[in-house]
C-alpha cells in the first residue's frame, strides 16, 4: 500500500462504491423507519448523562488530498448532540482508528501506513509519547485490554496482530508478539490475510481477531505477565464473506459479526471456557441487493437493539435483539446523513450516536430512543476532514 496513496482499505467504495451505488436505492428512496421526532430520553438515562461539554477525538487520514492535519479535537453537548471544534493534535500520521486507556489519561492511535505504528498521547497536556512499530503494513485497529497493561492492533495489509505493553505513564514499550494469519487460504477475491479488529472478550479470558482475507475469527489466550499469544480456536464465515467487525452481547455468550464482503451479519456464540466462537447463518443488512460494505456493528448496553454502518447505502441498520442475544431482528434501515459511514460509537451512556462518514468528511449525531432503538438526528453535521472515526468520551 502505499502511504501516500488510497488503498483499499482507505476507500474502498473508491472502485467499487459507484457500481454499487447504481444497484442500490438511495437515501433518498429508502423508507424512513424512525419517526420526525422520537420520545425524550429516559429518567433512567438523564441519571446517568453526565454534565457540561464531553470530549471528542477525530480520527482521519493526513496523507490523502482533503485529509486532516491529525488527531481531531471537539467537544459535544450530551443533550443536544452538538459538535464544536477544539483543535488538532499534530504529529500522529494517518490516525485513522483511536482508543482510550482505562483509566481515561491516554488516548492510542494506529499509524495507518507500510511501516505501520501505533502511537500514545497524553491527554492532559495532549503531549505525544511516541510511536511503537507494529510490525505489519496498514493496521487499521486497535484496543486496550481491560487490565491497562497492553495494547492489541490489528494489521489489514499484512494480516497479523501485534502487542505491545502499556507502562504506567501511558505510553508504549517495544513489541512484545506479533503473530501473522497463514491459513486458513484466503478466501474468494482476496490475495492474503487482512486482519481487521483485535479484541478482548468480555470475561477477558480471551483475544480475538477478526480477519477479512481469511473469512476467520481467530482466537488466542494473551499471556498477561509476558504479552504473548497462543492460538486456540478458529471460528471460520461461509466463503467470501470478509468479516469485518465483531461485537459482544452484554451477556457476553453472544456476538455479531459484521461481514463487509457478502453485504451480511451473523450472530455468533462464544464459549468462555474454550475461547470458541460459532458462526451463525448470515442475514440481512436491509440495503437490498448488491454490496453495502458493512462497517461497524454496535450493540447497546441493555442488549436490546444493534445498529450496523452500511457505507455503500449510506445508512444505519437497526436491529431488536432478542432470546437473550442469540437473534437479531431486523428493524429496517435509516439515512446517516452523510457519504460512507466508516465507523459508529456510542457516548458513554448510550444516549448519543456518532458515525464518522469518511467521504463527505462529516460526523452525523443521533438521539438514541433507549426504550424502542429508534434514531433521531441532532442537528446538522459536523465537519470533519477525511472522517474515519469518532471516539465520544
Amino acid at each position: 500500500m502505499d502511504s501516500g496513496g488510497w488503498s483499499r482499505r482507505r476507500f474502498v467504495g473508491a472502485l467499487a462504491g459507484g457500481a454499487a451505488a447504481a444497484a442500490l436505492p438511495s437515501c433518498d428512496d429508502t423508507p424512513a423507519t424512525t419517526p420526525a421526532t422520537a420520545p425524550e430520553p429516559s429518567t433512567s438515562r438523564e441519571a446517568r448523562r453526565p454534565s457540561g461539554p464531553r470530549p471528542l477525538y477525530l480520527g482521519t487520514y493526513t496523507s490523502v488530498e482533503g485529509g486532516g492535519k491529525g488527531i481531531g479535537l471537539a467537544t459535544y453537548d450530551t443533550a443536544t448532540g452538538r459538535i464544536t471544534g477544539d483543535g488538532t493534535i499534530t504529529g500522529v500520521g494517518d490516525p485513522s482508528y483511536l482508543a482510550i486507556h482505562p483509566d481515561r489519561g491516554t488516548l492510542y492511535a494506529v499509524d495507518e501506513r507500510d511501516d505501520g505504528a501505533v502511537t500514545a498521547v497524553r491527554l492532559s497536556d495532549r503531549k505525544v509519547l511516541g510511536s511503537r512499530a507494529t510490525g505489519g503494513a496498514a493496521p487499521c485497529h486497535l484496543s486496550v485490554h481491560p487490565g491497562g497493561r497492553w495494547l492489541l492492533s490489528a494489521n489489514y495489509g499484512s494480516g497479523s496482530v501485534a502487542v505491545h505493553p502499556i507502562d504506567a505513564s501511558g505510553a508504549l514499550g517495544e513489541r512484545t508478539d506479533l503473530v501473522r494469519h497463514t491459513g486458513p487460504p484466503p478466501g474468494p477475491g482476496q490475495e492474503g490475510p487482512h486482519a481487521h479488529q483485535f479484541v478482548t472478550s468480555p470475561d477477558g479470558g480471551h483475544v480475538l481477531a477478526v480477519d477479512l482475507g481469511t473469512d476467520t475469527v481467530y482466537t488466542y489466550r494473551l499471556d498477561e505477565k509476558a504479552g504473548t499469544l497462543t492460538e486456540v480456536a478458529q471460528a471460520h464465515t461461509r466463503p467470501g464473506a470478509g468479516p469485518r467487525h465483531l461485537t459482544f452481547h452484554p451477556g457476553g455468550r453472544y456476538a455479531y459479526l459484521a461481514n463487509e464482503v457478502d453485504n451480511t451479519v451473523a450472530v455468533c456464540s462464544y464459549d468462555k471456557a474454550s475461547g470458541r466462537v460459532s458462526v451463525g447463518a448470515a442475514q440481512s443488512t436491509g440495503t437490498g441487493a448488491g454490496t453495502s460494505y458493512p462497517a461497524q456493528i454496535l450493540v447497546t448496553a441493555d442488549g436490546r437493539h444493534a445498529f450496523l454502518a452500511n457505507r455503500g447505502h449510506n445508512s444505519l441498520t437497526r436491529y431488536a435483539v432478542e432470546a437473550d442475544g442469540a437473534r437479531l431482528r431486523l428493524l429496517g434501515t435509516v439515512p446517516v446523513g452523510g457519504d460512507f459511514p466508516r465507523q459508529i460509537a456510542f457516548s458513554p451512556e448510550g444516549s448519543l450516536l456518532f458515525a464518522a462518514n469518511q467521504k463527505s468528511s462529516t460526523v452525523t449525531v443521533f438521539h438514541v430512543d433507549e426504550a424502542n432503538g429508534e434514531l433521531r438526528r441532532a442537528g446538522e453535521s459536523f465537519p470533519s476532514p477525511v472522517a474515519v472515526c469518532a471516539l465520544p468520551l
